[in-house]
């Protein structure tokens, strides 16, 4: 398979090269040139099959031509130590959990794999890459565990200073060796900003050889979608909903890939918190990004999310085509406060915000649909938001012991400005 930009469909480029990229040089992201069918491929998998078997399948088909099915299998098999679990909660809900990996968040899957390959590559090309990516909170701290010690990878995350929970600045700070996290005094929209203007210096990634780990990475988004492939197989019977608590909006543009290549789903949610540009665009056409403001599912505080560009590029511009296919909801912060608290009174489960986005605006959809079965995404461990599930429930979430260990460990960033050039010379400083 081939990829181009969003915004220039002539210039094709193969995986590694969109890999190592990672924002295309018009500044547009790589999306797949072709649109395979791999709706036999999926009908063809035994409810029954393991993530690892059902996810190299899966890339091994996205990949043909340019990977053999045994590296791809090798890659897997490296990548994915840890699975998802699907839960049923009744009523035709059925929670995705994405949080048992390192990190105890979904975006452990996308880079673990995009680590993989990564190392892998490096090798046979001789090279080193400095990885640069934002974030929110999950992201980071996704990345920094997937590409920590990893030979020939120096790893760069940005992160806006007092808006990512406490255990996940931990998580982001904590590791050292060849992971620096870079404290912004700003918002979300500054990081991501001042990584896309980076990557566009052209000067400077001749001088750094810089790549990225954010979802804008197309080695990064594609595996996200083997989650949903595998949830879709094991649900069986009827053609699921799937409902995705949205930030950046990478988590549910990879389920709708999946959809394109023949996945059966009925059609999507996308689940935000006050930061609601996309469900606002659903609704009445209009796009208008905005400053993101502060909420408690704080991974999902972003103002102009970047894979709007590829949804957009996937229903060829049209308004009408998007939202035939997905529905946007937004869920404020009393409500989300109050779905952590009734979900923990009527079950005993504890759920994070994001999930608790999500999972009211499945029950909105139920209420009108009472025949479609919902997956959930469940994208991050309620134990990375004490204090939050506790402010709810009264009660503090058990914490995975590795996460607890991290909560004693020193933290350890450097600070910096919420601008271009600031950034630019840290990296020419600590890397040409």
């Amino acid at each position: 398979m081939k990829y181009y930009s969003t915004r220039n469909t002539h210039h094709l480029v193969d995986f590694q090269e969109a890999l190592f990229r990672g924002l295309a040089p018009d500044g547009g992201l790589f999306v797949p040139a072709e649109t395979p069918d791999l709706s036999g491929l999926f009908e063809a998998l035994p409810r029954e099959t393991s993530f690892l078997d059902s996810a190299a399948a899966t890339a091994k088909a996205l990949f043909q031509g340019e990977l053999n099915g045994e590296t791809v299998k090798a890659l897997c098999e490296k990548a994915f130590t840890f699975e998802p679990v699907l839960a049923d909660l009744g009523d035709n809900l059925h929670l995705l959990e994405l949080f048992h990996g390192p990190s105890c968040a979904f975006k452990d899957y996308g880079a673990s794999f995009l680590a993989a390959c990564m190392e892998e590559f490096l090798k046979h090309r001789n090279q080193r890459a400095v990885i640069l990516t934002a974030t929110s909170g999950d992201t980071g701290s996704a990345v920094a565990r997937a590409f920590h010690r990893r030979d020939r990878i120096d790893v760069v995350i940005l992160y806006p200073e007092g808006r990512v929970s406490p255990l996940q600045e931990k998580q982001l700070t904590t590791l050292g060796d060849n992971v620096t996290a870079l404290e912004v005094a700003g918002s979300f929209d500054d990081c991501q900003r001042m990584v896309k203007e980076t990557f566009l210096d052209a000067p400077l990634s001749e001088t750094v050889p810089l790549t990225s780990a954010n979802s804008i990475n197309l080695g990064r988004l594609l595996p996200q979608s083997f989650y949903y492939i595998w949830a879709v197989t094991r649900l069986g019977g009827p053609a699921p909903r799937i409902c995705v608590p949205s930030g950046n909006f990478g988590n549910l543009t990879a389920a709708v890939l999946a959809w394109t290549w023949g996945l059966k789903v009925s059609g999507f949610t996308a689940a935000t918190n006050r930061n609601d540009v996309v469900p606002e665009y659903l609704l009445n056409g209009a796009y208008t990004p905005r400053p993101s403001v502060r909420t408690l599912s704080n991974a999902m505080d972003v103002g102009d999310p970047s894979n709007f560009e590829r949804l957009l590029h996937i229903f060829h511009g049209s308004h009408a085509a998007m939202a035939e296919v997905i529905r946007g909801e937004m869920v404020s912060d009393d409500e989300t406060l109050t779905v952590i608290r009734r979900l923990w009174e009527e079950t005993g489960r504890y759920i994070d915000p994001h999930t608790a986005v999500g999972y009211l605006a499945a029950k909105w959809f139920r209420e009108q649909d009472a025949g479609t079965p919902v997956i959930i995404a469940s994208t991050a461990h309620p134990g990375k938001f004490l204090e939050i599930v506790e402010k709810a429930t009264g009660r503090r979430p058990p914490l995975p012991e590795h996460l607890a260990l991290v909560l004693d460990l020193p933290k350890h960033s450097i600070k910096i400005a919420p601008e271009g050039g600031a950034l630019k010379d840290f990296l020419l400083h600590a890397y040409s």
